[in-house]
């Protein structure tokens, strides 16, 4: 017999140390259980055996983060995806489930919306404290997830419902919510109808001058990917939204500039575009990035290519968008 089937034979099956490892981690005995998790899932990947490794690995990243071990369980869920690799397990929707059931055991807690009082200032900044873990935990784990997505069979931008899935974690968790980044997922994602709910409840709360901006930048995101349809789309729920919750839709000289430019892109009206574009050139220059992302949008619907290559972090954006 060969050494890696004795190796295979020492191995009992994987639901019993499952069962060991939910009694450590239910005694309290948190890291005792995660290096426990670590080294008998590692035995298993080294015997090849997989699909019992990913089954620990899902266990104890979803018992730790039920146990509000954030740092544990992110780091169990970020090894899950690593043996998906090791694996070589094909993206599939078996797989994307076991995804997304590790991802909704993230805990999701709102944060105090009101100016606190001097007593309350340091439970505040220890609850944006743990938010921020759970942030750059939950990232981590999804973000390694899109790579998995990428190499295994989803799209070239990585599978829609994690990025759909991280948009939403980013928008709901974080102290500062970046728009911008929120929007780089859900525009890569596939449910612009969960994007318009989300642009809608950052509207109710945002500064005046940010609610028409954040329109704006959804939008021209999803047309420098070339995305006409989602587009249109996201304008009318938001729109339809907007009316069903009283709420009024924004009026500005950027808005009407992205209501026309909607409207021009479903024709071949290069110098139209370029007449809005140098009409509209105040409030398009009110975020640097807008006219990157024009530059992308007239190459994309007009073939005219960039002369200066993106800057920034939309440059990166657009690049992880296949832009460039």
């Amino acid at each position: 017999m060969s050494r890696e089937r004795l190796k295979r034979g020492t191995l009992p099956p994987a639901q019993e140390n499952i069962e060991k490892l939910q009694k450590v981690v239910e005694e309290g005995n948190y890291y005792g259980a995660q290096q426990m998790y670590k080294s008998i899932s590692a035995r298993y990947v080294s015997a090849q055996r997989y699909s019992e490794a990913l089954d620990i690995l899902q266990s104890g990243a979803c018992i730790q983060l039920k146990h509000g071990q954030i740092t544990c369980g992110a780091e169990l869920a970020v090894l899950f995806v690593e043996t998906l690799v090791k694996g070589k397990i094909p993206y599939d929707s078996d797989a994307l489930d076991r995804v997304r059931k590790i991802y909704k055991m993230f805990p999701q807690i709102p944060l105090p919306q009101h100016l606190p009082d001097d007593d309350e200032m340091e439970q505040i900044s220890e609850a944006h404290g743990a938010a921020t873990i759970r942030v750059d935990g939950c990232s981590s784990f999804l973000k390694a997830a899109l790579k998995w997505s990428v190499e295994f069979g989803a799209h070239r931008s990585g599978s829609p419902e994690l990025h759909v899935m991280l948009a939403e974690y980013i928008y709901s968790e974080s102290p500062e919510v970046d728009m911008a980044r929120v929007s780089n997922h859900f525009v890569r994602g596939n449910s612009p109808k969960k994007f318009a709910s989300v642009l809608v409840n950052f509207m109710g709360k945002c500064y005046p001058d940010e609610d028409d901006l954040a329109i704006a930048r959804a939008i021209l995101m999803y047309l420098a990917m070339g995305n006409l349809r989602d587009a249109n789309y996201l304008m009318d729920e938001i729109k339809k939204q907007l009316e069903s919750n009283q709420l009024v839709f924004p009026q500005s000289d950027l808005v009407q500039f992205i209501i026309y430019l909607l409207q021009t892109l479903q024709r071949d009206a290069l110098p139209l575009f370029n007449m809005l574009r140098a009409s509209y050139k105040t409030s398009i220059e009110r975020e640097p990035a807008f006219n990157e992302l024009l530059d992308e949008i007239v190459a994309k619907f007009y073939g005219v290519r960039r002369r200066i290559p993106l800057q920034g972090v939309f440059g990166d954006i657009l690049k992880m968008m296949g832009g460039e």
